[in-house]
């Protein structure tokens, strides 16, 4: 999909390299907690070249040069009666924020992912995330989410 300057294009085996890098500038930037284990972005990439069936990669393009990724996984949800698909990362190089790629990118996976819920996790401090995110319609859920490691 490509719309004025910005552009979203499916992740391809060539992008590997262009992948983990920017996987791993997002992983060090503060919108996450945490950094993650680096074999996690190579299994992540290995998946999204197995299948399609949990997770989809996406580079966006502004002008013509790769600044970003959005990473999807999909999810079937009795709580809304369908598919659920989560926005589970976005990340766009610093000097190609504020550009409109964000927007560009969420109005891609409405128009081409259909879904009864779409969802996303945000660091509260991350400000500028949350402010697009309430301008496209998101509010927080009114409750907190529990997780249990395991081991892989």
């Amino acid at each position: 999909m490509t719309g004025s300057l910005c552009a979203v294009r499916p992740v391809t085996a060539a992008d590997r390299a262009l992948f983990l890098a920017m996987s791993r500038e997002f992983y060090a930037s503060p919108a996450v907690l945490h950094d993650v284990d680096a074999a996690f972005h190579e299994r992540t990439f290995d998946e999204l070249m197995r299948s399609d069936a949990y997770a989809e990669a996406f580079i966006l393009s502004y002008g013509g040069v790769d600044c970003g990724f959005g990473l999807l996984a999909k999810t079937f949800s009795r709580e809304v009666g369908g598919m659920v698909v989560w926005l589970e990362e976005l990340y766009i190089r610093p000097a190609y924020q504020g550009k409109g790629l964000g927007s560009f990118f969420f109005r891609f996976v409405e128009e081409t992912r259909p879904a009864a819920r779409y969802r996303l996790e945000v660091e509260p401090e991350n400000t500028g995330a949350v402010r697009l995110y309430e301008r496209l319609g998101y509010r927080a859920l009114p409750y907190a989410q529990m997780i249990k490691e395991k081991t892989v």
